[in-house]
């Protein structure tokens, strides 16, 4: 059996003109899961992230040595785009500035574009699973033992419930609980795909290294 680790990215800016930016603490958290599974001996054989700056500069800072590889299936979903078109008269200021509004309002969003409920989305709900899954067969395809991935909240929780075979919704659940930098993996042969950690932070597991948690 062969693995996929997941990571999702390290914090990025929340409220900053632009998000995707890895704040300081992102960095951070980047390199203390790289030195951690340096110390495990773990070294990827392959390593895939979206196409996103936080995804990329995450895998960077982690610095591990195998040509990095790109499939923008594993971008995050557009909560902004989907915010828009859910909002046609203006997306409320609570929405933006607070955060436990924020993170409710992407909950209830992103239930209501599962149930195709949102009017012209950037990208409907089939379609992210659909390249969602696509990013995960290019992943696997391959002959590495250990294979890194760097993405997103949404996308770690859609390869997870998908790898469940569970409802929809437990997606959100799942998306909701992804620390920065945390660390999922599966195992993988052939046409075998199964879940074996979800969401780990061993490398934040001492008193200093508690202070990097961060969930958004």
């Amino acid at each position: 059996m062969a693995e996929l680790l997941v990571i999702r990215h390290g914090q990025a800016s929340f409220g900053a003109e632009n998000y995707d930016v890895l704040s300081d603490l992102g960095r951070q958290q980047a390199r203390a899961a790289g030195e951690w599974l340096r110390g495990m001996g773990w070294a990827p054989d392959r390593v895939v992230t979206g196409t996103l700056n936080r995804q990329i500069d995450t895998a960077t800072e982690m610095g591990f040595e195998p040509d990095r590889e790109e499939h923008a299936g594993l971008n995050e979903y557009d909560f902004s785009d989907l915010l828009n078109a859910r909002f046609k008269d203006g997306i409320p200021d609570l929405v933006q500035g607070d955060r436990k509004v924020h993170f409710r309002t992407l909950r209830e969003t992103v239930f209501a574009w599962q149930r195709d409920e949102i009017e012209n989305p950037y990208e409907t709900w089939d379609a992210f699973c659909t390249r969602v899954e696509a990013a995960r067969a290019f992943s696997v395809d391959t002959d590495a033992k250990r294979v890194l991935v760097i993405s997103s909240g949404g996308v770690i929780g859609q390869l997870t419930a998908a790898s469940l075979h569970a409802p929809a919704q437990h997606m959100m659940n799942l998306n909701l609980q992804i620390k920065n930098a945390a660390m999922t993996r599966f195992m993988f042969s052939g046409s075998l795909f199964s879940l074996n950690e979800f969401n780990a932070t061993p490398h934040y597991a001492t008193p200093d290294g508690a202070k990097l948690m961060s969930y958004s």
